[in-house]
């Protein structure tokens, strides 16, 4: 693992995931992962981890599932006391690294912080984030009182086509198919 602070600021990377905790005695670490599938963080190999305001680039030696989790080995991370002082990391990548989607695919974070506007051109609030249920995803969009929009939370189904019915990355605005009293 190399200690070199990286150059780059942290909103340049994308947070994958994070080392949670020890898994035995020669340096493995447990990994809470956020993509999907759980396993994808392991395709991999260079990341970026950080720990308060410190990034460190690592390198990933071997990663598997374990149970219902995963559990990885870094470079030079070759003791249990040295697992200890990773966990609680972040696990990051540079957003320049991530996958081309599909034209109408998003990650998360570019969905993040837009604003929803009705069709009608009703604001309804900015996303705040997303979350993953068993039929799909959904986005907490939150209005804001400086914004001239009620200050309230709504949950909305990420469901293009149907409740999603445009988003413009370039203006910062997701016009969606919903109901503002809802």
């Amino acid at each position: 693992m190399s200690e070199h602070a990286q150059a780059q600021p942290a909103d340049d990377h994308v947070v994958l995931g994070k080392l949670t905790s020890p898994y035995g005695v020669k340096g493995w670490l447990k990994v809470y992962s956020y993509t999907s599938p759980m396993d994808g963080i392991l395709d991999y190999e260079a990341w970026v981890l950080r720990q308060g305001s410190r990034l460190t680039r690592a390198r990933l030696l071997q990663g598997r599932r374990q149970g219902k989790g995963l559990v990885a080995r870094l470079e030079g991370v070759d003791s249990r006391e040295a697992a200890e002082a990773m966990a609680g990391a972040e696990i990051l990548l540079p957003k320049a690294e991530l996958p081309e989607l599909d034209t109408d695919d998003y990650y998360w974070y570019q969905l993040e912080g837009l604003a929803v506007v009705t069709r009608e051109g009703v604001a309804l609030g900015r996303i705040d984030h997303l979350f993953e249920t068993g039929a799909n995803d959904v986005m907490v969009v939150k209005g804001a009182a400086d914004e001239r929009i009620e200050a309230r939370e709504r949950l909305l189904p990420f469901l293009p086509g149907d409740v999603v019915l445009e988003v413009d990355l370039e203006a910062g605005v997701m016009t969606v198919d919903w109901d503002p009293e809802f």
